[in-house]
């Protein structure tokens, strides 16, 4: 039950705070039109039968304080909406007294010096005036000092029966315009937030940190201008790293050339090979590995380039070597591409595929709607357990370290980072029968 409610429930901070505001508001609002509304019925009640009751007590000491023959045409006298007697029964049964009314008439009596001995009231539907107004009828009863009963029955105006509509209008009008007022701060919150996930969605090392600009409250101002600062420091920090990668390459390369003049002097010549093919390794590696974390920092400026061309040179390369790598018939794509970098890819992705599956067909296609290149090959494939961790740098599956046969495990990586810098991404999966599909995907 309380996961199908968490489902409904907003996820964004934004979202959670706009909820239980207006849960709380909603709460507070309730609260007060129950305080707002019993006090106004307490009110409207005591506007409408304190001036009845003391009509009545007064009326009812005035007439008990003359002689008995004058009693009655005082009581005979009186208006059409009111009607009193003595008598020597109550007209109000002591079980449907109201206690409430019962203790104004007291408190009544007694502030006019009034003495009685007991006293009974009631409200209760009168029936509607002339002009059709719903009235109120009040039954007040004093026991007098000889045991006689001071009746009286009037006719009072109602309460106002719409003061619950009223009120609860009024209650739903403000805690609109509360919460609208809320909302819209929550609103201008949001997208200061927003625009600074983007941001930091946006950036991947590839270029200048995107700026972000400063709106919203002072505080959100002041993070948006700390994130702006950290995303210039992060720049500065990764030129500062490609220039280091760029001297450490320069300075290693020339020893390792150094090194392969004096090994091709060597005696015997089986040593010789041996050592050249050890440098050529390292050379390599070092290419790869200088490749890989230059790989978010490309200078490469984009350019429309056709696709099947694109790969078709790389086919070209393999072919002149005498491999069975071949290009399947494509529908003409074009992508805004740095054509070095997918070609480096695409080449990468080929050779992996020579090397653990002897033959490669490359396909550009559409997938879903996007450009993507494919390279497949009859290998033996990749367990399902290691397609995310052969990508991972340094990453073999051969046991090796040889070139010949694992590589240095950097060109799967190495063709993912391009495809990531173009925005897209690098698929594996196994081909039914054998074999591995590696799929560059292009926004």
């Amino acid at each position: 039950m309380i996961g199908r409610v968490k489902r409904f429930l907003p996820s964004s901070l934004i979202g959670q705070i706009a909820l239980v505001m207006a849960l709380a508001l909603l709460i507070a609002q309730a609260i007060n039109f129950g305080v707002v509304f019993s006090e106004r019925q307490r009110a409207t009640r005591a506007q409408i039968e304190a001036p009845a009751v003391a009509r009545f007590t007064g009326f009812a000491q005035r007439v008990v304080a003359l002689p008995p023959a004058q009693q009655g045409p005082l009581l005979a006298n009186v208006s059409r909406r009111s009607r009193f007697s003595i008598d020597p029964q109550s007209n109000v049964r002591a079980e449907l007294s109201n206690a409430r009314l019962t203790a104004r008439l007291r408190e009544s009596a007694e502030l006019n010096g009034f003495a009685i001995r007991d006293a009974r009231a009631a409200a209760g539907e009168a029936a509607p005036s002339r002009s059709g107004r719903h009235m109120l009828a009040l039954s007040l009863s004093v026991q007098l000092a000889d045991g006689r009963w001071f009746n009286g029955r009037l006719h009072m105006p109602r309460p106002d029966p719409l003061l619950g509509s009223r009120l609860a209008i009024s209650t739903l009008l403000i805690y609109i315009l509360i919460l609208g007022a809320m909302i819209l701060i929550a609103a201008r919150l949001a997208r200061p937030l927003r625009d600074l996930t983007a941001a930091a969605d946006q950036f991947h090392g590839r270029a200048e940190a995107p700026r972000v600009e400063p709106r919203g409250p002072a505080d959100l101002k002041r993070a948006i201008l700390a994130f702006n600062a950290m995303g210039a420091r992060v720049g500065v920090m990764l030129d500062e790293k490609d220039r280091m990668l760029g001297a450490i390459g320069h300075d290693l390369r020339t020893p390792l050339a150094s090194l392969r003049i004096r090994a091709e002097s060597m005696e015997p010549e089986a040593e010789r090979d041996k050592v050249i093919a050890t440098i050529e390794e390292m050379t390599a590696m070092l290419d790869d590995t200088l490749a890989l974390a230059r790989s978010g920092r490309a200078r490469e400026p984009e350019r429309a380039v056709d696709l099947p061309a694109l790969a078709d040179t790389v086919v070209e390369e393999f072919r002149e070597l005498g491999l069975d790598v071949a290009l399947e018939p494509s529908e003409k794509l074009s992508a805004t591409v740095q054509p070095v970098s997918l070609r480096r890819a695409v080449r990468n992705l080929v050779e992996n595929g020579v090397k653990y599956g002897g033959s490669v067909r490359v396909t550009v296609r559409k997938v879903n709607g996007h450009p993507a290149i494919e390279v497949a090959d009859r290998g033996p494939g990749i367990p399902e357990a290691e397609l995310e961790a052969v990508l991972e740098p340094f990453v073999r599956l051969e046991a090796s370290r040889s070139r010949e046969t694992g590589g240095s495990g950097l060109g799967l990586t190495l063709a993912r980072a391009a495809a990531q810098a173009h925005g897209g991404s690098l698929e594996l999966e196994n081909r039914p029968g054998g074999g591995l599909l590696a799929r560059i995907c292009l926004p």
